[in-house]
């Protein structure tokens, strides 16, 4: 198996989840400059209704971005879209916004005149690649919807629809504009991953080699098997002694270790997007009693169940 088979593709997308989005419609003219913070574990996206913008990374990367144009940032490093270089920065948060809806928010800036503004839609988003998260850290700093223009010409209607509902501001514009830019950004890593995730390396390399992959999708199917070394190097088709070498070589860590913390992510999607009941995720992830699952999540997460629950009901910044 490489990670051109279906099988491992299908495990990779069937897991990937974008949630908790927080969505904004920013309008400005020149000159502006927004600013977003590095957002550990979230990504962002923009989408530019009416352009131009100039998206200037913390690292230095630079992007001309016109109208129609979408990115994607995986990791959440910080960035600015501005005007142009000499334009002042003003953190996001710090512009007055108006709910459209329970999704979105409008920022119209202070003295903006009414005509050809620029007009951007950006959202933050909590996002999970299933148990794969570890894949999440080998994405590029920057996704451009651009790159999938060749190969999936059918995004271009997506975008026109963004576009469309973006600046027509019709009644019951903002819903549809959230889940087009969900679906968007869907198809955005949906696209690397198909295209082999680039010049990636670490687990992207692991889930290349066909023995490696085996053993991790059936870790994947089912996470709450006690598996074993010799489980997993029969899934392998390999000796346990082989196995174990490899698998610590390409991912540095042990199998046992890998499938305790997969548990743990999954256990967070479970609980915390899902709102499924500790019990049950404890049973399904294959721990004997809530005790046991309670301090995996604790070693592992860093606080307990309860209080993942407690903050995915807490009141949005």
């Amino acid at each position: 198996m490489s990670l051109n088979t279906p099988d491992m593709i299908s495990e990779l997308l069937r897991g990937m989840r974008l949630s908790g989005v927080n969505y904004r419609r920013f309008e400005a003219s020149a000159p502006f400059g927004v600013s977003f913070g590095d957002v550990a574990g979230k990504a962002q996206f923009h989408f530019v209704s009416r352009g131009p913008a100039i998206l200037q990374m913390q690292s230095g990367s630079r992007f001309t971005l016109n109208s129609g144009d979408a990115v994607f940032i995986p990791n959440g490093e910080g960035h600015a879209l501005l005007s142009d270089d000499a334009a002042t920065v003003t953190p996001i948060t710090d512009y007055p916004s108006e709910p459209i809806c329970s999704q979105v928010h409008d920022i119209h800036c202070p003295h903006c005149p009414e005509g050809e503004n620029v007009v951007i839609f950006t959202g933050c988003m909590n996002f999970e690649l299933g148990g794969m998260q570890p894949l999440v850290k080998a994405m590029p700093e920057v996704m451009m919807v651009s790159s999938l223009m060749s190969s999936r010409p059918e995004i271009q209607a997506l975008l026109s629809a963004m576009e469309r509902e973006s600046l027509s501001r019709q009644v019951g514009f903002a819903g549809i504009l959230a889940r087009l830019a969900d679906v968007v950004a869907a198809l955005i890593v949906r696209g690397w991953v198909e295209a082999g995730c680039g010049k990636a390396s670490g687990w992207v390399q692991v889930l290349r080699d066909p023995r490696l992959s085996r053993a991790i999708y059936a870790m994947h199917q089912r996470p709450g098997l006690n598996w074993s070394v010799a489980d997993l190097a029969k899934e392998a088709g390999t000796s346990r002694s082989v196995f174990a070498e490899r698998f610590l070589s390409a991912t540095g860590t042990t199998p046992a270790k890998y499938l305790g913390e997969l548990r743990m992510r999954l256990a967070v999607q479970y609980i915390g997007q899902e709102q499924q009941a500790i019990e049950t995720v404890a049973l399904k992830l294959g721990y004997g009693s809530v005790a046991a699952f309670s301090r995996a999540f604790k070693r592992v997460v860093g606080h307990s169940p309860g209080a993942l629950r407690e903050a995915e009901h807490a009141p949005p910044q």
